[in-house]
């Protein structure tokens, strides 16, 4: 098979930028990978980062979803071994009556789709994890999804951009903001930075997230309704937690070195957008209050940090890859799912760019939908 020379421009370090840059150096494209900041320094620095695909819908969601976390995997043989990924389950219950019958349906579609999810009793839960105060689930069913994980996003891009550069001499610039995408006769040309540098591209890969729908030169962007998200960090606590947690609205794990992690949409919906919070204010007392009643170890500590992040949503909630329609060699690649589906996006973004292999199956996801007058527009509930 003949190999053609291609120069790709990836802009964004991020999980999905940095798994890009990876596929299609490894594809045989001379790789240049642009970040405004510093590796991964936007949203998946701050990502509770889970590795799932349970409430996915429509099925070609779901079905993404379950090849990302598959490649998760494949990643991790790929490389011998991933500091980055823990897979070590997911235990998820309700208390809320108003929300049961989503809880039950939910379980009913995982199920009848494939999906590793069983009904669990607290006894079990308590020999698992004896951390937990199985006394706050009360007699609530509790499901468990023993292939869910989480993923360090960080590590997971600084891995992965130093295996393109050593193995297949990818090229990677920090504090390279990318102002302008040139082009000639409707083809990408070449990248503009703020600082002047231009650097020829055959093709290139936008993975700026939060940022996608900002307009660079002749490039459009997409329309986003981006989220914010808040986490708070406690200090090492002396805890032998292993699983996620995920009760009615909140969010537990662990994050390294004795660490927990703790979401709330509740806290999020609060947020228009990102701001400075404090460790001692309302934000991260609601956070350890929640979470103190699952873990009462807790009680004792404090948080150590919060931090707020965009979370990037394309306008209808699902993912957004393919061909830009409006110049030829202009690739989106854009999604809240990220942790889970980015080793697979990658390989798509590599098979579809640089070895010119389509991918049937993301038909659905493609940016002509936001550009087509009679585009179908349907809110995703579980995006």
């Amino acid at each position: 098979m003949e190999v053609i020379y291609m120069r790709v421009v990836v802009i964004g370090s991020g999980i999905v930028g940095s798994s890009a840059a990876y596929e299609c150096a490894k594809a045989g494209a001379s790789v240049v990978v642009l970040e405004g900041g510093r590796i991964a320094g936007g949203t998946s620095a701050v990502s509770f980062a889970w590795t799932n695909a349970t409430t996915k819908r429509p099925r070609t969601y779901f079905d993404l979803n379950v090849a990302g976390m598959r490649a998760h995997l494949e990643l991790k043989r790929d490389f011998g071994a991933a500091p980055w990924f823990t897979q070590t389950g997911s235990f998820d219950w309700r208390t809320a009556p108003e929300s049961m019958d989503d809880y039950f349906e939910n379980f009913r579609q995982m199920k009848e789709w494939g999906y590793g999810v069983e009904w669990i009793d607290k006894k079990l839960v308590a020999g698992m994890e004896p951390d937990i105060d199985v006394g706050a689930i009360g007699d609530c069913p509790i499901s468990y999804y023993p292939e869910e994980g989480w993923v360090d996003p960080v590590l997971y891009s600084a891995w992965l951009l130093r295996a393109a550069k050593e193995r297949w001499g990818a090229q990677v610039k920090v504090d390279a903001r990318v102002t302008e995408i040139e082009t000639e006769g409707g083809r990408v040309l070449a990248v503009r930075t703020a600082d002047g540098e231009r650097y020829g591209a055959d093709a290139v890969v936008n993975c700026t997230g939060g940022w996608s729908s900002q307009r660079l030169g002749d490039a459009q962007g997409i329309p986003l309704s981006s989220t914010i998200g808040v986490l708070a960090f406690t200090p090492p606590v002396a805890l032998t937690l292993r699983s996620q947690l995920h009760a009615d609205d909140l969010d537990i794990r662990p994050d390294g070195a004795g660490r927990i992690m703790i979401h709330k949409v509740s806290v999020d919906l609060t947020f228009k957008t990102p701001q400075a919070l404090s460790p001692a204010g309302d934000e991260a007392t609601t956070l350890l209050e929640a979470a103190s009643k699952v873990l009462p170890s807790l009680r004792s500590v404090g948080v150590e940090a919060i931090r707020t992040t965009v979370r990037p949503f394309p306008e209808d909630g699902y993912t957004c890859a393919g061909a830009m329609p409006d110049i030829a060699g202009h690739y989106m690649a854009v999604t809240h799912s990220g942790v889970t589906i980015a080793p697979q996006l990658g390989k798509v973004v590599a098979d579809e760019v640089v070895r010119g292999n389509i991918h049937d199956e993301m038909e659905t996801f493609r940016p002509e939908r936001f550009f087509q007058a009679n585009a179908r527009r349907t809110p995703a509930a579980h995006a």
